[in-house]
């Protein structure tokens, strides 16, 4: 049965119950049998060891303990063994899987958050008698008492209300108070914040009080069903978790390829006067070396690193992040799905117009008239809102509506509360109900009582003593711009009656204006999605607010613009998902939307190719929070849900914060890929370095334990210092990435392996000219000489690496850039450069690493090759430059 569409006669009947006395004691013992407590189920969570296996899952996790299983392999067999680089390897996996798991050990909340929104106990009548009972007892056809402050413990049909209202921004994502009312009629398709006879688990009473028949618990709920969905909405991968693994398989495979090459290649092609199985086993040990040095075991600390410095950067500019990708992910957004409430407006209503009974006037302007003040004295009068003013902040209690004529009573006049209580004293009241509309109060004004009408300006004007036909079509001309009208009327009285009636007071009125508030947009929201247009991105707005309002927001913000469309929740629900397909992009306001209104919303951008942020702060939208490919919570008016199933909350519900955090994810993802650049033209160019000195010289030109030094000292400190680089100016001026593009496109896999050959050549180069200076100096000596050419080859390689590593800084000229933008590169520089000419300065270190003493003459040589790839780098900047110029 459809439940806000069918009569009380027929709900009544279908849940065999009877409202005057309620159920009795073996009908509900029966029925919670059949329906099961009133609770939403929870399924497991992981355990803490689960989520840790979890993190050694990755392929590159993978080859990197299989490469530390090798490197202990060969160290075991090797006359020389070297337990470093295993035992730094193993390290840093562990360290790597430590890191996910903290950040991630707040996973799964979201259906616990859930569980504990229920109402702990429930008012209700039983066999006549009224109970409190806990509200895991209610069944279906349950009748239970209503008043302010409450909970509402189970969904229920309304069949008695005194001007009961609800406040469901957990379901709606409207923060305004829904009237209830047993009578009226409703289609099956009415959008669930439309249903003003229905009330929802999980809601509270903001005022009046009522009766409701259950008519759903636990999972049949419409929390229950959120609950159903979020469990069945999978966690999303992130585009840099999927780089990453592909990263990791294609590296893997080439470590492979690389073994084998160099392995077959040494035993052919190496020195000959070497016995064959001394050959091999030296031959293996420099493959498996060079193996491990190709791939950059240093990165997923790297990329773990810099996204967990990235998540402090970001908690400074108001946004929590739970799930360390889930910053990267961000800065890939191409499309934002913001709510409107709190996110792009002020979630404060606000008195922004008014009609004095000649024109209507906007506030904020010039000073207002005598007219516009007695018209919000009076309005105020008739209010039960109070603001005041807490730390310099205004603190609102009570409707919305009612606080932002009370505000405004504040700025404009100066008017506390408790001044116009004392100056104008309200005598008696007739309460506001839904089906009159109006709520009248009787204050003395001057010495004399006067009724105060506020409410529906139709319904005001139309008690009025004359036809106000001038009135009405402001009400049209302010209602268009999407602000919550209200009419305000007076009516002198000759004494305060003792027993007031509607009738008495509320017709032959005098008209006096209207007032028009709204939720008005946040003043920062139009620049930050101004500057989302420019960066690529599209933001849609879905909201559980009405149509109009939510379309006069969104064209005030430029969200909305020519040629686009605003979509109800009625009419998403009649199109095909072929023709949302065919036309999603035309719809950039989406109103009156379900929770599964939302989720397809999201997945239809997702099938399109982009990446989708969600922004959300009710239970409603925790099943679309975690189907997209990052979801934004609101830390101030988010529910636990929301967080729970969010990968980031933000602190200050502030959409110019989402962009914010959208330049700081594009500068992450920028700063990974800088480091995957220099990690990959490094290690290229120690693998051409191996393999071409094999082929040519037919001896090693570097040692394996020079190789490892290398890989773990003079790439990894540079790597670390680019994930430290400030986001680029113009990041928010490129289009968002594609979600399958490559972390080599844009020519970077073209320059890693040019830049490498280059630094390869260079240190060939080096041991070249190492070998002829130690040959003219040792003649004769063939282990010296070549130990002095494997220094200064040591020595070139390490140095121009540490050059190279400005290069990748940015692809704008490091002089542009500025050498000093990045402190912690120099230091990584000098560090790196300290610790390799450290090598030089002991002897036993100089020993340990099989390398030989430098003739000081050797120094300008070794910073004229290091300085190479550093001109020829800036040479094609320049030429690039040039090109795009053009």
């Amino acid at each position: 049965m459809i439940w806000h569409s069918a009569s009380l006669e027929a709900v009544q009947d279908e849940l065999k119950t009877v409202l005057e006395t309620g159920l009795n004691t073996e009908v509900v013992a029966e029925r919670l049998r059949q329906y099961g407590e009133n609770r939403i189920s929870e399924k497991k969570g992981k355990s803490l060891l689960s989520r840790f296996s979890d993190q050694l899952k990755d392929f590159m996790v993978i080859i990197l303990m299989v490469a530390a299983f090798v490197s202990l392999v060969t160290a075991f067999f090797s006359s020389d063994p070297d337990w470093i680089e295993p035992i730094i390897i193993v390290a840093i996996v562990i360290l790597n899987a430590f890191l996910g798991v903290f950040q991630e050990s707040r996973a799964e909340a979201a259906l616990a958050a859930l569980k504990n929104m229920a109402a702990p106990s429930a008012k209700v009548l039983r066999g006549g008698q009224m109970e409190t009972v806990p509200a895991w007892e209610l069944v279906p056809g349950d009748v239970i008492f209503l008043e302010a402050g409450d909970y509402i413990p189970a969904d229920g049909r309304v069949f008695e209300s005194a001007s009961l209202k609800c406040e469901e921004s957990a379901l709606t994502g409207e923060s305004i108070p829904t009237d209830k009312a047993a009578d009226g009629e409703l289609e099956d398709i009415a959008p669930l914040g439309d249903r003003f006879n229905m009330v929802y688990s999980g809601c509270c009473v903001a005022y009046g009080r009522g009766k409701v028949v259950v008519t759903g618990t636990g999972m049949d709920t419409e929390m229950g069903k959120i609950a159903t969905i979020l469990e069945n909405t999978g966690d999303s991968v992130t585009p840099l978790q999927i780089k990453l693994a592909q990263l990791g398989k294609s590296l893997g495979l080439l470590a492979l390829a690389i073994c084998g090459l160099i392995f077959i290649v040494g035993i052919f092609f190496g020195n000959k006067e070497i016995a064959l199985p001394t050959r091999v086993l030296e031959m293996f040990m420099m493959a498996v070396s060079l193996a491990v040095a190709a791939i950059p075991e240093g990165l997923p600390a790297i990329v773990t690193i810099t996204l967990a410095i990235g998540v402090q950067q970001m908690v400074k500019r108001h946004a929590i992040v739970r799930r360390l990708p889930a910053v990267e992910t961000l800065g890939n957004a191409s499309v934002i799905c913001s709510d409107k409430t709190g996110t792009l407006t002020q979630n404060r209503m606000t008195l922004t117009a008014v009609y004095n009974g000649r024109k209507v006037i906007e506030l904020g302007g010039d000073e207002p008239g005598e007219d516009v003040l007695m018209l919000l004295r009076l309005g105020a009068m008739c209010c039960d809102g109070r603001v005041e003013i807490v730390d310099g902040k205004e603190k609102h209690t009570g409707d919305p509506t009612e606080t932002a004529i009370v505000a405004a009573a504040l700025r404009l006049i100066g008017l506390t509360r408790d001044q116009i209580d004392n100056q104008f004293p309200r005598m008696t009241e007739l309460p506001f109900d839904s089906d009159r509309k109006l709520m009248t109060t009787v204050n003395i004004i001057d010495g004399r009582p006067f009724a105060v009408v506020k409410g529906a300006p139709d319904i005001v004007i139309s008690r009025c003593t004359s036809p106000n036909e001038a009135a009405l079509r402001a009400n049209e001309e302010m209602g268009s711009r999407a602000l919550r009208v209200l009419g305000v009327a007076v009516k002198p009285l000759d004494e305060v009656p003792s027993n007031p009636t509607f009738a008495e007071l509320e017709h032959g009125l005098t008209f006096v204006g209207l007032l028009g508030m709204i939720d008005p947009p946040r003043p920062e929201a139009a620049d930050a999605v101004k500057v989302c247009k420019s960066a690529g991105i599209r933001t849609v707005m879905i909201t559980g607010d009405h149509v109009v309002t939510a379309s006069a927001i969104a064209r005030s913000l430029h969200i909305l613009e020519d040629g686009e469309e605003a979509l109800t929740g009625e009419q998403l629900d009649q199109l095909s998902d072929g023709e949302l397909y065919a036309n999603i992009e035309k719809y950039s306001v989406y109103a009156r939307v379900s929770p599964e209104n939302k989720i397809r919303i999201v997945r239809m951008w997702q099938k399109k190719g982009e990446v989708v942020a969600m922004t959300g702060d009710g239970v409603n939208d925790a099943p679309a929070l975690k189907a997209a490919d990052i979801g934004c919570a609101m830390g101030i008016t988010g529910t636990d849900v929301a967080k729970g199933a969010a990968a980031m909350t933000l602190t200050d519900d502030n959409f110019a914060t989402i962009v914010s955090a959208v330049r700081q994810g594009r500068g992450i993802y920028d700063n990974i890929k800088k480091a995957v650049h220099f990690l990959l033209s490094c290690n290229l160019g120690e693998i051409i370095t191996i393999f071409l000195g094999i082929l040519i010289f037919r001896i090693p030109v570097l040692l394996a334990i020079q190789l490892l030094w290398i890989n773990l000292i003079t790439d990894s400190l540079p790597a670390l210092a680019l994930g430290m680089e400030p986001a680029e100016h113009d990041i928010m001026t490129r289009k968002p990435r594609k979600k399958d593009e490559s972390v080599f496109a844009g020519g970077m896999g073209i320059d890693a392996i040019w830049q490498g050959c280059l630094i390869g050549v260079l240190t060939l180069i080096g041991f070249t000219l190492g070998r002829h200076f130690a040959a003219g100096h040792f003649p004769g000596q063939d282990d010296l000489i070549t130990r002095y050419g494997q220094s200064v080859a040591l020595c070139v390689l390490a140095v121009s690496q540490l050059f190279h590593a400005f290069n990748a800084r940015s692809s704008h000229s490091i002089f542009k850039i500025g050498l000093f933008s990045n402190l912690y590169m120099l230091g990584a520089f000098f560090c790196s450069l300290a610790l390799t000419m450290g090598l030089f300065i002991f002897e036993p270190i100089r020993d340990a690493f099989g390398l030989a003493a430098l003739h000081t003459s050797e120094g300008l040589e070794i910073f004229l090759l290091s300085i190479v790839p550093v001109a020829v780098c800036e040479i094609v900047k320049l030429v690039r430059h040039m090109i795009r110029k053009k």
